[in-house]
């Protein structure tokens, strides 16, 4: 069928990106299979990562369909579009249903956007990973791809007001060679390993995020182990 809805939002958010000189730095978009189910997999870490991270594909001329929370569809605005988008919603109490949705299109050839943190990343640093990605990679028989994006936070994250009036803002995104998830090996296994290539990768957007190192210093939306003001793990853990 026709992507009557899709093409546009992206044309949308180009024109946006472009209109705040947002300076995108993308490397290794070619490792998107051209064709062919994968499972793409991205640190979270702003509400805008899903349109980010759905740009690495476009070099390909590839589509990304996300796996989102259930609340996002209801939205009046939003809902619409993630459904015409095809994106999957989840409900957590009802996980089944989005699972088995995300095994038949990878067995259709799309590929599946997932953020295996969950939730947004508050220190800004990865979390740990759920094993759901590796074990449709492997039910599905197709790579993961491995993503990290830097920068997104700085636009729109969670107990950040929403300030698109910040130009001129660099966003890096890079993505990594496909992960096989063969069916014989252990689900913790591969999605340890998926965590390790997606860290190696978030240090390398990090390094390369061109901004001087005194505007980082003390930086809200940069992590504490970085120099910034942004909360350690160990204490968004503990404000609950």
């Amino acid at each position: 069928m026709a992507e009557l809805v899709y093409p546009p939002v992206i044309g949308a958010a180009h024109a946006l990106f472009r209109a705040l000189d947002i300076r995108i730095d993308m490397k290794g978009a070619e490792n998107i299979p051209r064709q062919g189910g994968a499972v793409l997999v991205s640190n979270h870490i702003g509400y805008l990562d899903f349109i980010f991270a759905g740009l690495t594909a476009r070099p390909q001329k590839r589509l990304v369909r996300f796996m989102a929370k259930e609340s996002v569809f209801r939205h009046k605005v939003s809902g619409p579009l993630m459904r015409a988008m095809k994106h999957i919603p989840v409900d957590r109490a009802q996980g089944e249903t989005a699972y088995r949705h995300a095994l038949d299109s990878l067995r259709a050839g799309e590929i599946i956007g997932v953020f295996p943190e969950a939730t947004i990343s508050q220190s800004f640093a990865l979390k740990s990973f759920k094993s759901g990605a590796a074990r449709m990679a492997q039910e599905a028989g197709v790579p993961l791809i491995p993503v990290a994006l830097w920068g997104t936070q700085r636009l729109w994250t969670k107990g950040k007001p929403r300030d698109f009036k910040r130009s001129h803002i660099p966003v890096t995104l890079r993505v990594g060679e496909p992960i096989e998830a063969p069916a014989d090996q252990y689900a913790g296994a591969i999605t340890r390993r998926l965590r390790e290539r997606v860290q190696e990768l978030l240090e390398a957007a990090q390094h390369a995020y061109p901004v001087d190192r005194k505007d980082a210093e003390g930086a809200w939306w940069q992590p504490a182990h970085l120099g910034g003001s942004a909360p350690t793990p160990a204490q968004v853990k503990e404000a609950g």
